[in-house]
């Protein structure tokens, strides 16, 4: 069974592939966005060269305000060559998408192709005669393109509400510290977004990556730190354990009588009625064992 990931570039794929002739796709520059090799775990950077997803990005081509007059009119034509130098053109519209992302903790290749697959959408629907520009409209479309992505493919899912609060936040934020030159405090991010400061953190911890326990933190010289090294267990402190034993020695000291009423009682929640039916004794002979019992443990306990 093909992982979560993979299934759903695969459907991507699939998708493309229905809505383009074959032989149309992989005529265009981008046949290597959907390879069948094994993509690049990371964007590489090499003097000043990045490449993503096989695309030497520093040598796309960028059209000009009339270049992209002409390509459109040709596109709604049905010129196929058309469309692909249009998509070859705004390549660096989606680069400048998958940025806001890049602290989402998924592989920059996989938002790369999903930020595609959303200017594709974006060309196929464009409307020239609305006179706006087509960066406008795009941006908006590979955004949500990325974001169902994310939203699918979480390992947790979350809702649409809480992601959108947390984006929204998220921006601001950038725009804040764009505009004053430093990090917004939380109240402050409430006012500007109009949303409860708890709603805001509930949000903003929901779209956490979940870490594994074993996750590495730190390594050197063989002795690793992982993350469960830096997380205090409050429930198993040396003093709780102390309590366990004294209690145990404690129950160990009464009659197999009291100690199955105290068990069923403070270790099963069972009231004094039940315990009565249950031991074949009265209500009135349950609480008078009861109470002798715990003077019984709290005396050893003292002692």
């Amino acid at each position: 069974m093909l992982p979560q990931r993979e299934t759903s570039l695969n459907l991507s794929r699939a998708f493309i592939f229905y809505i383009f002739p074959k032989k149309v796709y992989f005529s265009f520059s981008l046949r290597m966005i959907f390879s069948n090799k094994r993509l690049k775990e990371d964007v590489t950077m090499t003097l000043n060269k990045v490449e993503i997803c096989g695309v030497n990005t520093s040598k796309l081509p960028v059209l000009k305000p009339e270049e992209k007059e002409e390509l459109f009119r040709r596109i709604k034509e049905g010129d196929m060559e058309a469309r692909e130098m249009y998509i070859k053109g705004n390549l660096r519209l989606v680069l400048s998408v998958i940025k806001r992302f890049q602290n989402s903790g998924e592989n920059a290749d996989d938002l790369f192709q999903i930020g595609c697959i959303g200017l594709m959408k974006a060309i196929d629907n464009f409307d020239v005669s609305l006179n706006v520009k087509f960066s406008t409209y795009a941006v908006p479309m590979i955004i949500g393109e990325i974001r169902r992505y994310l939203r699918d493919n979480n390992s947790i899912r979350v809702s649409r509400s809480l992601r959108d609060i947390a984006y929204k936040a998220i921006y601001a934020k950038e725009n804040y510290t764009k505009q004053y030159l430093k990090e917004p405090t939380l109240a402050e991010i409430s006012r500007e977004i109009g949303i409860e400061k708890e709603l805001i953190v509930y949000a903003m911890d929901a779209i956490q990556n979940p870490v594994s326990l074993f996750e590495p933190v730190y390594s050197e010289g063989g002795d690793t730190l992982y993350v469960m090294d830096q997380i205090s267990d409050k429930k198993n402190k040396e003093d709780h354990w102390i309590e366990n034993l004294s209690l145990k020695e404690a129950m160990h000291r009464l009659s197999d009588r009291e100690r199955h009423i105290i068990e069923m009682r403070f270790y099963e929640g069972k009231t004094q009625m039940e315990v009565a039916r249950e031991v074949g004794i009265s209500q009135a002979q349950v609480s008078r064992l009861e109470k002798n019992a715990l003077k019984s443990m709290r005396n050893f306990l003292r002692s």
